[in-house]
């Protein structure tokens, strides 16, 4: 029975399903309330026109994400202590304060949508319901260690299905959506360009980044393995699993987008619903268009993606900031062994709780966080395309072509979407 039972466990994790890890949980990060709301926002406002972007960015993603992985896996360090030990501190510094703040300002948006969701469906006060998951999500951080934790965050990404199922309740026009996809018909104005810009700003974030690659430290550290700069006898294998980790969790991050676009384009557009400012809109509006189902799995995906979101947001602004001050860190730490990473973590969602009793606008949290996201991700994304080209840094492991080429046109596409957000300002 033994011997069946090892035999079992072995082929589990030879199974292609197995291997997926930080890349499926940082492209789920992605789709957090606040980018449903930016999804639902660009079907409602455009229909369909907006569909191409999903395929354009997906690829930048994978590009960029696949190379901060690779930074992690091969140095065994996360971003910032490599951006410590090659750049001047001024960088670092700017780099991480505004990412702290931009990271608290999400995850302030991110509850205010939970809450407001979590109303709709339950009854109780929002306020309440987003304290009751900010506390829920840091307890599991703070008391269940990293290796057990990240099984509950892997099965919660299965509520991004949600968005696919809602697909089965509605009409889809499917030749003039993949005709939309192919060739949009939008007017460039203000309004289509700050859709554009929320979808890149939302899809290409930097805590995606810094979490990525702590994601890969955090593995390495639990398994008690070396970085690929001190043993490199695993190198292939460990860099086809960042790949095809990288790669499934992208595309399955990107076509969730893709849906939420598709759906709200085919009821909220098609209705004359064309301003969506919160997720409790977007589900309300549902309701009479596409029934109490379509509603219900809108609301599943949010608070689903949401319990994603906010360990996400909170933990790699904790990574980057221990980083930068040398202090001991990691989700596989007791609060004693790690006392700064966590509290970190505890002041800046105690912070998001407080910004929701001051009555900001969650749509004010995210323009802000958007603004300040996309004044780090320039700098940030050069930074991390210098460190993978640095041979003291990488070593022998320097990037494949067609994965420089996907990190350095994210990189220009990013400058191109920050200046047109500049302009609009």
């Amino acid at each position: 029975m033994q011997n069946r039972l090892q035999a079992l466990g072995h082929r589990i994790k030879e199974h292609p399903l197995a291997k997926l890890g930080p890349g499926l949980v940082t492209g789920v990060a992605d789709d957090d309330p606040s980018g449903i709301v930016t999804y639902s926002q660009a079907g409602a406002q455009f229909g369909f026109n907006m569909l191409w972007t999903m395929p354009l960015t997906f690829p930048l993603m994978v590009g960029i994400q696949t190379i901060c992985a690779r930074i992690g896996r091969v140095t065994g360090k996360g971003l910032a202590a490599n951006i410590k030990a090659h750049f001047p501190p001024v960088i670092l510094w700017l780099v991480v304060i505004l990412l702290v703040i931009a990271n608290t300002l999400n995850i302030a948006a991110d509850v205010a949508a939970m809450g407001e969701v979590a109303e709709l469906v339950l009854g109780f006060n929002r306020h309440v319901m987003a304290a009751c998951f900010v506390i829920l999500t840091l307890l599991l951080q703070i008391f269940i260690p990293y290796h057990r934790y990240v099984v509950y965050l892997k099965w919660l990404t299965l509520s991004l299905l949600s968005y696919a199922f809602i697909l089965f309740v509605v009409h889809i026009d499917w030749a003039q959506a993949f005709k939309k996809t192919l060739f949009p018909s939008f007017i460039w104005n203000a309004n289509s360009a700050a859709i554009i810009v929320g979808i890149f700003g939302t899809t290409i974030s930097p805590y995606l980044f810094f979490w990525q690659a702590s994601q890969e430290v955090e593995d390495l550290h639990r398994d008690g393995g070396k970085s690929l700069l001190e043993d490199d006898s695993c190198a292939k294998s460990e860099l086809q699993r960042i790949s095809w980790d990288t790669w499934s969790g992208m595309l399955y991050s990107n076509l969730s987008a893709y849906f939420i676009v598709l759906a709200t384009g085919a009821t909220l557009f098609v209705a004359g619903i064309h301003d969506i400012e919160t997720a409790a809109q977007a589900a309300m509006a549902l309701r009479p268009l596409a029934g109490d189902f379509a509603f219900e799995l809108f609301a599943i995906g949010m608070l689903g993606v949401g319990l994603i979101g906010i360990p996400v947001l909170a933990g790699s602004a904790s990574y980057a900031l221990s980083e930068m001050m040398g202090w001991s860190w990691g989700l596989e730490k007791k609060w004693g062994e790690a006392p700064q990473f966590y509290l970190t973590m505890t002041l800046s969602v105690g912070i998001a709780i407080f910004l929701q009793y001051l009555s900001i606008s969650p749509m004010k949290a995210l323009v802000w966080s958007a603004v300040t996201n996309g004044v780090i991700a320039v700098p940030l994304m050069f930074v991390i395309m210098l460190l993978s080209a640095n041979k003291a840094v990488m070593g022998r492991f320097s990037l494949p072509t067609h994965i420089k080429i996907l990190g350095w046109l994210a990189t220009a596409l990013m400058l191109i979407a920050v200046t047109v957000m500049f302009l609009m300002f």
